[in-house]
């Protein structure tokens, strides 16, 4: 995954209806647990298809939580933004 990439995979995870927010400014969290469980297991192979087809980010996790942030997608202090 290039940095560029990081915009569109953010959008398919989010068309998934999975959320996702950054976690402080160190790490961020795809919340398909909250999903209901038959749309759980619905949306899981799709989330492994997309993560798959972006490849490894690991070395992009900052620069995933800045772009989160400045959607307004953030975790602090155990609040949602």
């Amino acid at each position: 995954m290039s940095k560029e990439d990081i915009p569109a995979f953010v959008q398919a995870v989010i068309e998934t209806g999975c959320d996702i927010c950054a976690v402080g400014y160190d790490g961020y969290v795809i919340g398909d647990a909250d999903l209901p469980s038959a749309k759980r297991n619905e949306v899981q192979p799709i989330l492994r298809r997309i993560s798959r087809g972006y490849g490894e980010r690991d070395h992009l996790r900052r620069e995933i939580v800045l772009h989160l942030r400045s959607l307004g997608r953030f975790v602090e202090n155990g609040a949602i933004h």
